[in-house]
């Protein structure tokens, strides 16, 4: 049906979530931005630390390496995730330049500064790059002076380097955390949808089957039996309002109070025979067989049972009309069994009758197939049982 496909559609994102969406993004953005500026803030403090520690070395030196430094800071700021590591080595060689053969310059913190920042913005390759020349510097300068303060620098802009990656894989973690609560939630309303569409495929296509057939039957008797003609349409009349009934109760427009509008029941197995005398009353020819305990029976296993009957009886009252259908239910210990043979040969159609069936008996464990057997058409479902359900008419 039209309105059950358009139902199972791709979902549609609303004004407001696009905004809240575009809203985050802006934010995260902000976020982004205020955490680079705030790394910059502390690179600068180290090099102007490191300027003051070493002043009056050489001052055009010194100043050469603190415009480099501060320079390559900004560029880093706005730099991409993919561009981080041509500004972060050019800021290193102005902290070197500033601090080189001195192991005891405080200004050497900026070099964990920027391997932290690499390893937060860059990724895992760009910050074990950069942690890997820094070890070479340091190591070149040890080697020079044999001075043993530049292990600690080593040391320490390891653990910058491990301690950035970590909350860089923690933030992974958390992205991808979201996107899975975001995938499941979008999966939630999509099975929702086809939930929907499946209940009023079976509603519609139900009611309207059998008021079309009171319909035939009270045209054809209008002219010789009225009575029975307006028996035929009342019956019809009251199909349609009961159709009406359920159809809002599956979308949520009925409102409690509301007594225009009551909310239909779950069917239940014991509704069976009533559905079939439904058809029976509307002139198809069907015969139902019930062997076993059906109270026993638990009310979701019920509810799907009811509606492959339901189906099954609508399909072979448009495809194989006046053909005699049979419906054996059989409940024993532990499953549910559905037979329901049309000796007349369906015509072929584009619903998704069939498919529903088969999703129906899935959702509850079971398995239906629906297919040519013999000169006609069959409809076999099973369904399993708990071992202690809960009783239909609970």
């Amino acid at each position: 049906m039209a309105s059950a496909s358009a139902l199972g559609g791709p979902p549609r994102r609303s004004i407001s979530q696009v905004a809240a969406r575009a809203e985050e993004a802006v934010r995260a953005e902000y976020s982004t931005r205020r955490a680079h500026w705030l790394a910059f803030g502390a690179l600068a403090g180290f090099v102007v630390i490191g300027l003051a520690l070493r002043l009056p070395h050489d001052p055009a030196l010194d100043a050469a390496a603190v415009a480099v430094s501060l320079g390559a800071g900004v560029l880093l700021v706005h730099a991409s995730a993919r561009g981080v590591l041509a500004p972060a080595a050019l800021a290193g060689a102005g902290v070197a330049a500033l601090g080189s053969g001195a192991s005891a310059n405080v200004g050497w913190f900026a070099i964990c500064v920027l391997a932290a920042w690499t390893a937060l913005t860059g990724g895992r390759s760009v910050g074990l790059t950069f942690w890997a020349a820094s070890l070479v510097l340091f190591g070149g300068e040890a080697w020079l002076d044999h001075d043993p303060g530049w292990a600690a620098w080593a040391v320490g802009t390891t653990f910058s380097t491990l301690a950035a990656l970590t909350v860089q894989h923690e933030r992974s973690l958390l992205e991808q955390l979201r996107a899975a609560q975001a995938g499941l939630a979008e999966r939630s309303r999509a099975e929702e949808r086809n939930r929907i569409a499946r209940e009023l495929h079976d509603v519609l296509a139900h009611s309207l089957t059998v008021s079309l057939l009171h319909v035939t039957s009270a045209r054809l008797a209008v002219e010789y039996d009225p009575a029975d003609a307006a028996r035929a349409l009342e019956e019809a009349e009251r199909l349609g309002r009961q159709s009406l009934n359920e159809v809002r109760s599956i979308v949520g427009m009925s409102r409690s109070g509301d007594g225009d509008a009551l909310a239909a029941p779950v069917p239940r197995i014991d509704g069976v025979s009533e559905l079939v005398d439904q058809f029976r009353g509307a002139g198809a020819d069907v015969s139902l067989t019930v062997e076993g305990d059906l109270t026993r029976v638990p009310a979701t296993t019920g509810s799907s049972v009811y509606r492959i009957v339901q189906e099954s009886l609508t399909n072979a009252a448009k495809h194989a009309q006046g053909s005699p259908v049979a419906v054996r239910l059989v409940a024993e210990r532990g499953l549910v069994e559905l037979v329901v043979d049309s000796a007349g040969v369906p015509g072929s159609g584009a619903g998704m009758g069939v498919s529903s069936m088969r999703e129906r008996a899935e959702a509850v464990g079971g398995r239906c197939t629906a297919g040519p057997e013999g000169d006609g058409w069959r409809v076999h479902a099973t369904i399993p049982v708990p071992s202690s359900p809960e009783p239909a008419g609970a």
